[in-house]
């Protein structure tokens, strides 16, 4: 895989609010928001909130502009919603919130989809942007989604050691607009 981890480096953990979208999971089921959460903790990061909300534009946009006004969030990544059905709203609920799209990451997290499950990745809606100097992430519901999109992208993308460049070492410089 291009890039490195540079150790010369100290990590830094960021503090990720997880989020499931499902009309159906309960923390028993919520098998996608385990495995995001376990290795959000075996990267060393912290697990600075966790939700279940079901598939309703207003509530998850209103709990995405709450997370992005949190000094205390750096990081929020959904899980489900994004697919074409008609509950599924994360990324118009996502898209209300954000103030710069983040279009690399939904072409990657396809085009790595696409080497696993071909033509059937063009049903996924996944996307990132940023608001209010916090990242969001919206991936599948999918367990193996959720797992692609961690150990592909983001297990990479949010550990300030990775070269040539990194999420994190942004962080800094997100709300510089605002000054």
């Amino acid at each position: 895989m291009p890039g490195r981890i540079d150790e010369s480096r100290p990590f830094l953990a960021v503090n990720i609010a997880l989020l499931t979208v499902s009309d159906s999971r309960t923390p028993k089921t919520d098998t996608s928001g385990d495995l995001l959460a376990g290795r959000i903790a075996e990267a060393g990061h912290n697990l600075a909130a966790r939700l279940i909300l079901p598939d309703d534009e207003d509530r998850l946009a209103a709990q995405f502009a709450a997370w992005a006004a949190d000094p205390e969030i750096d990081v929020v990544i959904s899980t489900g919603g994004t697919g074409v059905t008609g509950r599924d709203v994360t990324p118009e609920a996502l898209r209300r919130v954000i103030e710069k799209p983040i279009e690399g990451f939904g072409e990657l997290f396809r085009w790595l989809s696409f080497a696993k499950i071909g033509t059937s990745t063009v049903q996924s809606r996944a996307l990132a942007g940023v608001a209010k100097g916090t990242y969001f992430f919206a991936v599948p519901g999918s367990t193996s989604a959720c797992r692609d999109a961690w150990d592909e992208i983001l297990v990479l993308q949010l550990d300030n050691r990775h070269r040539p460049c990194n999420f994190v070492e942004l962080m800094p410089r997100l709300r510089e607009h605002e000054a």
